[in-house]
């Protein structure tokens, strides 16, 4: 079994987390379809959480850090986007972006909604701004559209007909879902809120990256000022929580996001100890706790949409620009790069 897993020390913690979300993902939505309502909200908690986790799976899938062998990696990933809904895309477009998301240094997207968005009717902007001032996830919901429409406009036959394949299968098993409990649907519509709430929440500000949409598969234009250097300027670590590490792992440990830069390959349970190597006990600049980020999540949600860069961030126990809310009153952070979405 040890020599299945990319690390000798892998099987126990990544067949705990497979099992778990494949398991868990089935029984919270079981729970979802009983009449207590107290087992729905566990449901949807349930739900939610093993939504995530297949989410960071397929990133750890993507990097190759769970199993030995490329093709074991590609098929987990393929499994966890089934769960998710990013089977919308395949996987192998989603493994690309991501890739060049690292070897570009960029927030590489395939789908520039900005553009989209400055060129509609003035009511549907309005419409998208209502929806993220409300806490809709509108942009990822047009993200997702995206990788819908456009097998459909394009010529190529083969990508349209799997798609269709892939729609009818999950509308097929979301009515069944409503037929078997109409309430199951709406509660697992918002365990899919809260799922791509924390997902958004997470990619908002571990990076200050420029975004570079393209559908090219040609790497970016090269800028020698896209160093290492950079890399590790414009990489956050968004930590749940410096003193009780172990809540870092309610999101898969991605949020020691410097370390996975420096060690892309590193499994998702080694990055607390190569955070520690590289760093130290003493505090990196480029840690920033998320409690320092729940205010500017909030107060920059409209103002993230159209901003031109994530916007400033301060020094440990610095306020850029002399504004409020510490360190990161000025962190705008960024939307939309999300590596479930690709065409």
């Amino acid at each position: 079994m040890q020599g299945i897993f990319r690390r000798d020390d892998g099987a126990l913690p990544n067949l705990a987390v497979i099992l778990y979300t494949l398991i868990g993902w089935a029984a919270g939505i079981w729970l979802l379809t009983l009449p207590a309502l107290w087992l729905n909200a566990l449901g949807v908690v349930l739900t939610a959480h093993t939504l995530i986790y297949s989410a960071y799976l397929i990133h750890d899938c993507s990097h190759h850090a769970v199993f030995r062998g490329a093709a074991a990696n590609d098929r987990l990933g393929l499994v966890m986007s089934w769960i998710n809904g990013a089977c919308l895309a395949s996987y192998v477009g989603l493994k690309k972006k991501h890739l060049r998301h690292h070897s570009d240094r960029l927030d590489v997207v395939t789908f520039d909604y900005r553009a989209a968005l400055n060129g509609c009717p003035r009511w549907l902007r309005r419409v998208v701004i209502a929806l993220e001032w409300a806490y809709v996830p509108a942009v990822e919901l047009l993200m997702r559209g995206f990788v819908i429409a456009v097998p459909f406009a394009s010529e190529n036959r083969g990508s349209r007909a799997r798609l269709v394949r892939v729609l009818a299968i999950r509308i097929a098993a979301f009515g069944a879902l409503g037929f078997v409990s109409p309430r199951a649907l709406l509660g697992y519509a918002l365990a899919y809120w809260l799922f791509i709430m924390v997902l958004r929440f997470m990619d908002a500000f571990q990076h200050t990256y420029a975004v570079y949409a393209t559908r090219s598969l040609a790497p970016a234009p090269v800028d020698a000022r896209r160093d290492l250097r950079y890399e590790y300027e414009n990489t956050y670590s968004n930590l749940i929580a410096e003193r009780w590490p172990w809540l870092n792992v309610l999101v898969l440990n991605f949020p020691y996001h410097n370390a996975h830069h420096v060690r892309p390959s590193e499994p998702w349970y080694r990055l607390p100890a190569l955070h520690r190597q590289l760093y130290g006990e003493q505090r990196d600049r480029q840690v920033i706790v998320c409690r320092e980020l729940i205010a500017s999540f909030h107060r920059h949600r409209v103002a993230r949409i159209f901003a031109e860069d994530c916007g400033l961030v301060g020094a440990a126990g610095e306020t850029p620009s002399g504004g409020a809310g510490g360190r990161a009153g000025e962190f705008i952070g960024a939307v939309g790069v999300s590596f479930l979405t690709a065409v």
